[in-house]
């Protein structure tokens, strides 16, 4: 094989580790953090507007008040993702990462002196600020692993963001406890902590080295790709690393990036365009955010005593990490296919599993249920689809699949978190069936149509679909993709020898 098991080196890890602490683990963070002060801040509205007003907000306004308070940041998130494509073809990677840190810091100063200005529009305005950050950098920071990796690390490195996710969710809900900053006076601090991780992501990733396919790619420099690609790679072939990043960007039609319109209408991508469609919509509406919002109330249900439920929650958070963990360390032995097809289905007969125990008033298989589903949802369905949407697209088309992928995916978050409370009114036991069904098309869909793109080159992906696409002979006259990949040297491929060279021996 290429790269050895030794491909891991130590700045690869810090790389990983760095982007995923500074800006997917605020994701999860962001997610869990209104649930525990929720009362208070409910208390705070009601206490500035009889303070402006001279008369209280009655519970109806004060829900939707709180509610627009929670969803705001999956608008955030929406408007965030529009603007990856744009982001990361001018600034890079990892300059979008290093550039949107800004954005964690006015939202958290203003979430944090709130309370000091008495004004609740200021907490609305810091968890949308937020929500934006976290929508650029959910599809950011798994673009940037998935390009600097090599390729049979790719799945290790893409599912730690995930890790973090849960990880953030797990720090929010121990922090939420009582006995820490679950009191009334520490609501404000809490919301803002955000800025502490992304203080140390702002102080150590500028010195990492930019994506080398970005690098050589798009910017068409040589010198930085080598320099970068010695920074991430141990002792390994870098020459044979370029050569296939150059093949990949004689295979594009255009050396351009491909706007969103232009990526919908490419015949060459359909089936991967349809792919991330299923991927990231059924991540969403499998129903782990219902699960994830309404834990408290199937724990209440079951007849855990009210002050014990805090500690349960925070048994489900450990549970999330550990999950992460178990298809972080097994993707690269298992593959990409056997983590989404057993995460869905485990998923779905846990949903199955939810309807029945409800009906039979069986309240502790719907506990174990509940366990399951998010157990199930983070071993593979919570990173994968991130993960193969890199994998999946070339580099002319990555960043608008990106854009596509994080815009259904948070207006999927969105409508579930709308839309869930009515669907239970009206359903009641029988609309968790619905995930039920959502689950088991989507393991479906992965089952038949997906192939497994473990230890495969981006080229070699692409011509896996080529076939299905219907592009195969367009592709290998047109595009001038070939089945070899021992291709003659392109023309001026010396300089890259010789500046190879030049580096070499300057050690």
């Amino acid at each position: 094989s290429l790269f050895s098991k030794s491909s891991l080196t130590k700045s690869l890890l810090a790389v990983a580790f760095l982007a995923s602490f500074g800006s997917s683990m605020l994701y999860g963070y962001n997610l869990a953090v209104v649930n525990s002060p929720a009362e208070y801040i409910k208390a705070f509205y009601n206490q500035t507007m009889v303070a402006r007003n001279g008369t209280g907000l009655d519970d109806k306004t004060l829900t939707l008040f709180y509610s627009v308070t929670v969803s705001v940041f999956a608008i955030g998130g929406m408007v965030g993702s529009l603007m990856v494509g744009i982001l990361v073809t001018r600034f890079g990677r990892k300059g979008t990462l290093v550039r949107i840190t800004c954005l964690v810091f006015i939202g958290g100063a203003f979430m944090g002196f709130s309370r000091t200005f008495g004004s609740p529009e200021m907490i609305i305005v810091g968890r949308f600020i937020t929500g934006v950050h976290s929508g650029i950098s959910l599809s950011v920071v798994p673009m940037y692993l998935g390009e600097i990796a090599p390729k049979n690390l790719r799945g290790f490195l893409g599912l730690v963001p995930s890790i973090f996710i849960c990880l953030g969710v797990f720090i929010a809900q121990i922090l939420g406890l009582h006995e820490l900053l679950g009191k009334e006076e520490h609501w404000p601090l809490f919301l803002s902590l955000v800025v502490i991780p992304t203080m140390f992501q702002l102080m150590l990733l500028p010195w990492f080295p930019e994506s080398p396919r970005y690098l050589l790619i798009e910017k068409r420099n040589v010198h930085a790709t080598i320099t970068a690609l010695k920074w991430y790679r141990s002792k390994v072939n870098i020459q044979a690393e370029i050569e296939e990043m150059q093949e990949e960007q004689r295979s594009m039609s255009s050396v351009q990036t491909v706007s969103v319109i232009g990526l919908l209408k490419d015949r060459s991508v359909r089936w991967q365009v349809i792919t991330i469609v299923v991927v990231n919509i059924g991540m969403q509406l499998s129903g782990i955010d219902a699960i994830w919002f309404y834990t408290n109330a199937i724990f209440k249900n079951a007849g855990i005593p009210v002050p014990q439920i805090q500690y349960t929650t925070v048994g489900t958070g450990a549970i999330e990490v550990i999950a992460g963990c178990v298809g972080c360390f097994t993707i690269e032995r298992l593959g990409r296919r056997p983590l989404m097809i057993g995460g869905f289905t485990f998923m779905g007969i846990c949903c199955a599993g939810i309807t029945l125990s409800l009906m039979f008033q069986s309240h502790y298989i719907s506990v174990a249920c509940v366990v399951g589903i998010i157990a199930g949802f983070c071993i593979g369905p919570a990173g994968v689809p991130f993960l193969i949407t890199a994998e999946l697209f070339k580099q002319s088309h990555r960043p608008a699949a990106y854009t596509v992928a994080g815009c259904l995916n948070w207006l999927s978050n969105f409508t579930i978190g709308f839309v869930f409370p009515f669907l239970q009114m009206s359903a009641g036991a029988y609309c968790y069936l619905v995930f039920f069904g959502v689950c088991t098309a989507v393991a479906a869909y992965v089952f038949f149509i997906v192939p497994e793109t473990k230890n495969k080159t981006f080229v070699e992906i692409s011509q896996m679909f080529a076939a299905r696409n219907g592009m195969l002979e367009e592709e290998s006259s047109e595009l001038g993709v070939f089945n070899s990949l021992k291709l003659g040297k392109m023309n001026g491929y010396g300089a890259v020898e010789l500046e190879y060279e030049v580096i070499e021996n300057k050690k």
